[in-house]
């Protein structure tokens, strides 16, 4: 019996590692580090794994000074004339607003006590300041998420701290989409009743009605892990990607249905080159051809798509990604890995060895 058992869990081992080990065309053969036929990344100008930015999906330079400013100094005052003279309908008012959460939230890690005392500081001596309540609603959530069991009393305790300090984010700047945003992870966590969360998501639309980074955290509350199904959030994704203006990234947002509803061990042959997943993949694409170049979401489908393109084996595709994104992995799917650089460097390996064992090469790809 106990041979049976060593014998099926070998079987299943080979089923999920064997197809990266060595493909049936095109091979990729595994060599030790260094070796002469190891493929480089290096040669294409990506970064290094210890310079990847962790804390965005992709460069903004604006938010970058400030942010070196602002922890270098721990005076929030540049962080708060950053925010004012960001537009609140658009998509990087909120990714300006998940980074600052983000380094205060990290800093604390670092300095349990001491860490990310600007942001208290800012809260203290500015409480009517809109860009500190929402940034402040925002930590909240990262610390719930980040430091507590999801369920625990200690987490819902802060998610309850962050739903109120949402409402005063909202009151103090009324055609804010972003303090709703907020609340979406606060929804999620607490497990509104689909009557709350249609309030609160009427409240979003009526705001920002294209926003692609709303979409995507109303997808988490309607997906299966959480308080709704795999069809619930195809159907939602769908629904979001029919009504889509013209040159939207809400056409990508099937594919994000189809991430939040993988599988967590794959043992279906050519499950990543069936018909949902193609379907969602070509669609994804056709909205990255079809977007501004400067959309700030951009880079969010791009690092999924990396993803999907690695495991069906679409290696040019997946390094005419790769050579957009690279730098930053402050974006699903990532940051679902407890270290976001480890789990890129692996993908973006996996894309180089597969592009060069069918014949590219860094001359053969146009930037």
């Amino acid at each position: 019996m106990e041979i049976l058992l060593f014998l099926l869990a070998m079987c299943l081992f080979a089923a999920v590692v064997g197809p990266w080990v060595m493909r049936r065309r095109g091979g990729i053969r595994q060599v030790a580090p260094g070796s002469p036929d190891a493929a480089d990344p290096d040669t294409y100008g990506f970064a290094r794994q210890e310079e990847l930015d962790v804390r965005m999906p992709g460069p903004d330079q604006d938010l970058l000074d400030v942010l070196d400013v602002v922890q270098g100094t721990q005076d929030w005052r540049a962080a708060s004339q950053l925010l004012a003279g960001t537009p609140k309908e658009g998509e990087v008012r909120w990714q300006r607003i998940q980074a600052f959460a983000g380094a205060a939230s990290l800093e604390l890690a670092q300095r349990p006590g001491a860490g990310g005392a600007w942001l208290r500081t800012w809260r203290a001596e500015s409480p009517k300041d809109a860009g500190g309540a929402a940034v402040h609603a925002e930590f909240l959530v990262q610390q719930a998420w980040r430091s507590s069991a999801a369920g625990s009393d200690d987490f819902r305790i802060i998610l309850e701290e962050a739903r109120t300090v949402c409402g005063e984010a909202a009151l103090l700047a009324p055609g804010d989409p972003v303090p709703y945003i907020v609340e979406l992870a606060v929804a999620r966590g607490l497990g509104y009743t689909p009557e709350q969360f249609d309030q609160l998501w009427a409240k979003i639309i009526d705001r920002a009605p294209a926003h692609m980074g709303a979409h995507i955290a109303a997808l988490h509350f309607h997906s299966e892990r959480w308080h709704g199904s795999r069809a619930e959030a195809e159907a939602f994704a769908t629904a979001a990607a029919a009504r889509a203006p013209q040159g939207s990234l809400l056409a990508a947002l099937p594919l994000f249905a189809v991430y939040e509803h993988l599988p967590e061990v794959n043992l279906v042959q050519g499950f990543y080159r069936g018909q949902v997943v193609t379907k969602a993949v070509e669609g994804a694409m056709f909205a990255v051809h079809a977007a501004r170049s400067d959309d700030p979401m951009l880079a969010h489908v791009r690092h999924l798509l990396v993803l999907f393109l690695v495991h069906m084996e679409r290696w040019s595709e997946a390094m005419h990604q790769l050579i957009r994104i690279d730098g930053h992995v402050g974006a699903l799917p990532w940051t679902a890995d407890a270290d976001p650089a480890a789990q890129y460097t692996v993908y973006r390996a996996l894309a180089v060895a597969g592009y060069e064992a069918n014949g590219g090469s860094p001359a053969t790809l146009p930037h």
